[in-house]
């Protein structure tokens, strides 16, 4: 028997201007700058600068050539007419005119690698030695780790220079390294780091419990099991006190101590998307588009398609494949406009009702005013789709007088408490952060604790959901909170 069956499917494409906008919306403020570079380089008919008042004649619609007409042909006026001109501009309106942009110049300064290089080269070291050692520092993270051990990099250091080494000469090299400010560099553990800086610190008493206690006891340290290790010193908790500040003082990333590298730090500088303004209550949201440049069509492409529409006498068909080329330059500069547009007014729209939503935050800027607030309810306000609030928030922040925030930062689920009202995971996480602060370090709260705590306050919370929150917060567990 023959079986029919009808299936009806629904499919949705973008057109490649769609897909630019939706690219647009995910890009930093720092990537759309190198973007818009990037493009005007590329395409010729995009340019900086203001539009400025042209008023175009009309042009007539291309007729049908003797070659036969085709869906190439198109209408002049699409691209001359002052109407299809982007009348916006990307700048904030806190500048003038007369401001001139100013390149700030910084100093990169040293890195942490270049200062090992440079103590070495106060050294007498044969260049043998001084090979070696370079390779040694090459060896160490960023950390102020050598996570090698002296046999493997005896090993490659032969396969990728050809210098023959001995175990035992690598071995004196990597003592020599460890030597070198800051103190801990080149330890291949945390353990041996800590052993480094305490070697060279004055050994006064807690000194000397110190390095006791790291090089037998640090297992025990780590756990935080003070009692075994009052009980094996002989010494009590005052005395413990003052050796675990001792041990506190000490840096367990030595390398980040030197400041890292001041270029990278420079451009890992957060730029806020949005400035938050608050005027006694009634707060604007302006967007961050300071080093953005405005963009228009250049005119000179216009000026082809008046020659090209003024002289139909004389058109060839090398003159219409020249014109057609310019088509696509100036459909994908207006494209491109357009989308930088959309851009921006979606962002705007999006963060102007995210900031109406959580009006009484802004205003006051505590975390308990925090509306339970998802992807969908911004959504429904601006009309716009959840995927597309989603990538407004998504690497975005804004500047208040609080402080800068991400996007993000302002989205969290609902739980009702004991009043049957919705309140926010985040101020249940904001009073667990406090209810942890504010314990005894010598009996911290674990977890069914802290639960029944936050149940005394209305917020019935259970455990695991306690242990949640507290490792989203980053606090460890109550044994490793303990104090002295």
């Amino acid at each position: 028997m023959l079986k029919q069956q009808l299936q009806q499917k629904l499919q949705q494409k973008l057109s490649p201007a769609q897909i630019q906008v939706i690219k647009m919306l995910e890009v930093p403020t720092l990537e759309l700058e190198e973007r818009i570079r990037q493009e005007i380089e590329e395409n010729p008919a995009l340019e900086e600068g203001a539009e400025a008042d042209n008023s175009g004649d009309d042009f007539d619609e291309f007729g049908n050539n003797d070659d036969g007409g085709n869906n190439d042909d198109f209408d002049v006026d699409d691209y001359v007419a002052d109407d299809d001109i982007p009348d916006y501009k990307l700048k904030t309106n806190n500048t003038s005119k007369d401001d001139k942009h100013e390149d700030i110049p910084f100093s990169a300064g040293m890195t942490f690698h270049e200062n090992l290089i440079d103590q070495l080269g106060l050294l007498q070291l044969s260049e043998h030695q001084h090979m070696l050692a370079e390779y040694v520092i090459g060896n160490i993270d960023d950390e102020g780790y050598l996570r090698r051990t002296p046999e493997s990099m005896v090993d490659d250091i032969v396969f990728q220079a050809g210098i023959n080494t001995t175990d035992d000469e690598m071995l004196k090299i990597v003592d020599l390294v460890r030597q070198f400010d800051p103190a801990g560099v080149g330890a291949t553990t945390l353990q041996e780091c800590l052993l480094l800086q305490l070697e060279r610190k004055t050994q006064t008493k807690e000194t000397k419990f110190a390095t006791k206690i790291i090089s037998e006891y640090f297992e025990e340290f780590s756990k935080k099991h003070y009692d075994k290790i009052t009980r094996s010193l002989g010494i009590d908790d005052e005395q413990l006190k003052k050796v675990i500040a001792e041990i506190v003082r000490l840096n367990p990333k030595p390398g980040n101590a030197w400041g890292g590298n001041v270029l990278e730090k420079s451009m890992a500088t957060i730029v806020p998307h949005f400035i938050l303004e608050n005027d006694e209550g009634q707060l604007t949201v302006h967007l961050n588009n300071s080093n953005i440049p405005e963009l228009r069509v250049n005119n000179t492409y216009n000026e082809m398609f008046q020659d090209y529409a003024s002289n139909k006498k004389n058109q060839t068909r090398e003159m219409k494949d020249a014109v057609m080329f310019v088509k696509q330059k100036i459909d994908a500069a207006r494209w491109f406009i357009e989308a930088i547009k959309q851009r921006q007014q979606t962002l705007l729209t999006t963060m102007i009702a995210i900031v109406q939503f959580q009006k009484e935050f802004f205003i006051e800027g505590d975390d308990t005013y925090l509306k339970p607030m998802i992807l969908k309810d911004i959504a429904d306000r601006t009309g716009f789709d959840i995927s597309t609030i989603s990538r407004v928030s998504n690497s975005k922040y804004i500047q208040t007088e609080f402080g800068i925030f991400p996007v993000k930062y302002f989205f969290s689920e609902s739980m009702t408490n004991d009043s049957g009202e919705e309140v926010s995971t985040r101020e249940i996480k904001k009073i667990l952060q406090d209810c942890i602060d504010n314990e005894d370090k010598r009996k911290p709260l674990n977890d069914d604790l802290l639960a029944d705590v936050l149940k005394e306050k209305g917020y019935l919370i259970a455990r695991r959901t306690v242990a949640k929150y507290r490792e989203q917060l980053n606090i460890p567990v109550a044994r490793l909170r303990k104090e002295i």
